[in-house]
């Protein structure tokens, strides 16, 4: 579970940075392709990747996936923000989970005792309550759009990691570099061009907070995948307690931290999925 508790942490952290750059005017877009780069630095630094093994003949096409969707959602998420909302962009974010369990279910063949139903329930509720905010809707014809593809989007992304964990043959932390390599090159390819038809400015600030939000992204995947590697026979906990531990340490880092008020729903949907959580945990124990 240690790798489950540092990958929420490095998650929520990356929530918190994106706030701070909404504030002071940072360039998400530029921040996260530095994001990439920063993170294929990271990933030869520390896990000397091991370029004989890979065999992109069987594995490319999960990885084009990975690497094109991981930009691009990320992008959708702005766009859904801006035209939908935070309240209904983040509600379409969690409910992802919905597809990952699914898959758990379908995919992976994972057997769900009553401990589980039970704790998925009651997630599901903690989810909705917790990310409930009055809002005025959509505001645009295209917000719908936006939200649909945030929700396909990290559903997509939280199963196909869980199939990059699966394959044998080449390390994980290989597949991580080729991913993020992927991803930077569809990035900066975008930005260049925004760049060359004056739709942007490079600035260095957006180097160096791209650079510290690639840490703590870079992070976040690797304990991600880790944690799925750890708990490869319930890949349901690694999804549900991940999204329900994200929206606790999340909603306390904001009362404390940025001062946010929460409803009495808000605060029923946090006890709830302390509930889920723990129910979540000893169906796992119990499966033992």
């Amino acid at each position: 579970m240690i790798f489950l508790a540092l990958s929420i942490a490095c998650s929520v952290t990356v929530g918190v940075l994106f706030k701070f750059a909404k504030r002071y005017q940072i360039n998400i877009i530029q921040t996260i392709t530095w994001n990439y780069l920063f993170a294929i630095a990271l990933s030869l630094f520390f896990f000397k990747p091991d370029f004989g093994a890979i065999n992109l003949t069987s594995n490319l096409s999960i990885y084009l996936v990975l690497g094109i969707l991981l930009p691009i959602i990320f992008i959708f998420q702005g766009l859904a923000v801006k035209q939908a909302g935070l309240a209904r962009t983040d509600i379409a974010q969690r409910l992802s989970l919905f597809i990952s369990l699914c898959a758990a279910y379908f995919l992976f063949d994972e057997n769900f005792d009553r401990l589980k139903y039970a704790g998925i329930f009651f997630g599901f509720a903690a989810i909705i309550l917790t990310m409930y905010k009055k809002s005025t809707g959509v505001k645009s014809q295209y917000g719908w759009l936006y939200l649909l593809m945030v929700f396909l989007g990290f559903g997509v992304i939280d199963v196909l990691f869980k199939l990059v964990s699966k394959i044998d043959a080449v390390p994980y932390t290989t597949s991580l570099f080729i991913i993020f390599c992927i991803a930077f090159i569809l990035a900066i390819v975008y930005v260049a061009y925004l760049a060359i038809t004056k739709k942007t400015k490079l600035q260095l600030v957006n180097f160096a907070c791209g650079c510290v939000l690639g840490f703590f992204n870079f992070g976040n995947i690797l304990f991600y995948l880790k944690a799925h590697r750890s708990m490869a026979d319930n890949p349901s906990t690694v999804f549900a307690a991940m999204n329900m531990g994200v929206i606790i340490f999340g909603s306390l880092i904001g009362i404390i931290v940025f001062k946010e008020k929460l409803s009495k729903l808000n605060y029923a949907g946090l006890v709830l999925a302390l509930v889920a959580i723990i129910l979540i945990t000893l169906s796992k124990l119990h499966a033992v």
